[in-house]
């Protein structure tokens, strides 16, 4: 049989809108078309600048009575203060549920079947008080949990799912090239498309307008990105978050979160095409860095 496992991500929070106003509120907002949106449904998407640059990322669920926002835990006051900018009279409440819901990552081969889920990525069904959704950037991920605390872990037990240790989801992501917030996304200077957001359904061309639109638009039209995150593999000493990379003695990039021998870092495609004609390795500090293009990916 297949191993299936679990993650608690107490590194993750969870903000909730509720109010009239919610949907059509969040709309203006974010990057992702928020109608797509439905208690079968989940979508990911961001929070800009008005110049387009990153803020803040996050899960958007539709609980029944209220949009419940899976985000970074660490940063979930400057979230929740930066949309209460923009709250004015709108009929939306918005409060930090995270001591009473929780976020966990299911992982195996299976693990939407076992939760009767189809693979599809955002496909999300209700399980035990809360919601259950395959991860809407890209299914081979794993599934995502948003549950009442309390019972949360004897719930995914009971459901054939084994406690595991978060650093298990982390590889896996690193892996595939998945960003976490802004451990890999610099806040007000990550661009949307350097991060794969069109690949991983993080935003909607079709939508209209949302913070950020112009300048994600015109980065998209014009072909304008020059750097991508890519999966890395690391050969010797993990470089800190932040260690530049080199190729040839000359600026390639920047290291963002690693784990276990695999990272990603933000790489001048110039440079990653440079490297893959001439076999020359990448450095970084006293590391030497193997970059790859994610399957999912399109540059």
């Amino acid at each position: 049989m297949v191993q299936l496992n679990y993650a608690m991500l107490e590194d993750r929070g969870v903000l909730t809108l509720s109010g009239s106003d919610r949907r059509s509120f969040l709309q203006g907002l974010v990057s992702n078309d928020v109608e797509k949106l439905g208690r079968d449904r989940v979508v990911h998407a961001a929070l800009l600048t008005p110049q387009g640059k990153y803020l803040h990322d996050f899960f958007i669920v539709d609980t029944g009575d209220a949009l419940a926002l899976d985000c970074e835990r660490a940063r979930i006051d400057d979230l929740a203060r930066r949309l209460r900018v923009y709250k004015l009279r709108a009929g939306v409440s918005i409060d930090d549920a995270t001591d009473r819901l929780c976020v966990a990552a299911l992982m195996g081969e299976g693990a939407a079947r076992a939760l009767r889920l189809d693979a599809d990525p955002g496909c999300a069904a209700s399980f035990d008080g809360g919601v259950v959704y395959v991860d809407p950037r890209l299914a081979e991920v794993g599934v995502r949990a948003l549950l009442p605390r309390g019972g949360a872990e004897q719930a995914l037990e009971k459901a054939a799912f084994e406690a595991a240790d978060g650093g298990t989801y982390d590889k896996a992501r690193l892996l595939l090239g998945l960003p976490d917030g802004s451990r890999d996304m610099v806040v007000e200077k990550a661009a949307l498309l350097e991060c794969g957001f069109e690949e991983l359904n993080g935003v909607d061309f079709e939508k209209g307008c949302f913070l950020g639109q112009e300048l994600t638009a015109r980065t998209k039209y014009r072909g304008l990105v020059k750097k991508r995150l890519m999966p890395v593999r690391i050969h010797g000493p993990a470089p800190a978050l932040g260690t530049p990379v080199t190729l040839d003695g000359k600026e390639a990039g920047e290291m963002r979160s690693g784990r276990d021998g695999v990272g990603l870092a933000l790489m001048r495609l110039e440079r990653f095409e440079q490297a893959a004609a001439s076999g020359i390795p990448f450095q970084c500090a006293d590391a030497v860095l193997e970059p790859s293009k994610p399957d999912w990916a399109r540059f």
